[in-house]
């Protein structure tokens, strides 16, 4: 078996609310099989799914409650320090949380720390050691 990772899903409060941040805020349209119930972002062959937090945590057998960090942060790389303010500043005016403003980071790249409306925490980063590939994929 060859482990790959396909889904990320997170649990949210508001799945329209949640839909309309990520297609308005950073652009990504909701994929085939989207619909009232769940939502999908191909992200170039990992898939971002939204579903409502209350269902997530029954399907899991587990609590909804949540509270303080999760152990857990997404991140989007780019390609410029220019990208990471730029993309901040959009995420930031249009009802994300700040929780680290730009800055250089200890490892030698440039990052800053958001959360969603539903307090998941997103990490927009670059480094200058970094490649991508012709799809924008990182290569490590």
């Amino acid at each position: 078996m060859n482990p790959r990772l396909n889904i990320v899903t997170i649990g949210v409060n508001d799945l329209q609310v949640s839909r309309d941040f990520y297609k308005k805020v950073l652009d990504w349209e909701p994929a085939e099989g989207s619909d009232e119930n769940i939502v999908f972002f191909n992200q170039l062959g990992i898939i971002l799914a939204l579903y409502p937090l209350n269902k997530l945590a029954e399907d899991a057998l587990v609590s909804p409650e949540r509270s303080g960090f999760s152990g857990v942060t997404l991140a989007i790389n780019l390609d410029s320090k220019e990208k990471v303010n730029s993309l901040y500043k959009q995420v930031i005016k249009n009802g994300a949380k700040s929780l680290v403003p730009p800055r250089e980071t200890f490892w030698g790249g440039y990052d800053a720390y958001f959360a969603d409306p539903d307090g998941h925490s997103w990490e927009i980063a670059w480094a200058p050691f970094w490649e991508f590939d012709e799809q924008g994929s990182l290569k490590l």
